[in-house]
């Protein structure tokens, strides 16, 4: 035997499940403290209840589940003072990528982060909310890998799913779009220019505005009935 490389060319069902309960949660399909019952998921996902009880473990280790006595496994709420400390850290590290990702800039580097700016902003055009969703995980991806931060990139994907679903809160709230599309051309344009400090401050600027608009969110979402 010359070669024992495993290929892989299609997600595995369980890995399929995964990602569709976790859209489910973060663009809320499942609303915060509701009930995730096994049988019910069973038949809603076609799937084996040996896999929902995976898929539910995996989605409690990424902060959207959590396991309550005499009621089991629900959807996490989305807590205040956890929320803030989130975009407390995303400031941090992604702000430090942007610098970095300035001081190491490319033409190369630049026409990949704007070609993914690009699809972005078509699909703001569009009102495709899971696909700005992804793609803006792509562009953080690149950002961060252009910026040699891998150890801050591995820190940030153990918080994804639940940046994701604050995300999916502000990208859907009137006029974002057109305000998320010039924070983030704005710091694009201080990594095209070299210029670390002015992309440090245009990243601030834009976590510091997306933390207001979470606020926001989770406040009318209190004010109408549903306890964050």
């Amino acid at each position: 035997m010359s070669d024992l490389k495993v290929v892989r060319e299609t997600k595995t069902l369980r890995e399929l499940t995964l990602d569709k309960l976790r859209d489910a949660i973060v663009q809320g399909y499942f609303k915060p403290g509701a009930r995730l019952v096994e049988r019910t998921l069973c038949d809603e996902l076609g799937v084996s209840r040996t896999i929902v009880r995976e898929v539910l473990r995996h989605l409690e280790t990424e902060g959207l589940v959590d396991v309550i006595a005499r009621q089991g496994p629900v959807v996490a709420q989305l807590n205040p003072a956890q929320v803030s400390e989130i975009y407390e850290l995303r400031g941090l590290l992604e702000a430090n990528a942007a610098r970095a990702c300035a001081e190491r800039s490319t033409p190369e580097l630049v026409a990949q982060l704007r070609a993914i700016r690009e699809k972005i902003e078509t699909a703001f055009k569009v009102e495709d909310l899971s696909a700005v969703l992804a793609d803006t995980e792509h562009f953080y991806d690149a950002l961060f890998e252009g910026a040699q931060r891998s150890v801050s990139l591995a820190v940030v994907k153990t918080l994804n799913a639940r940046i994701n679903r604050l995300r999916a809160l502000t990208i859907a709230m009137p006029g974002r779009s057109g305000e998320s599309n010039r924070e983030m051309n704005k710091m694009l344009d201080a990594i095209e220019r070299r210029d670390g400090d002015a992309a440090y401050a245009a990243s601030i600027a834009h976590i510091k505005r997306t933390a207001e608009l979470a606020s926001q969110a989770l406040a009318q979402r209190t004010e109408g009935g549903n306890t964050p």
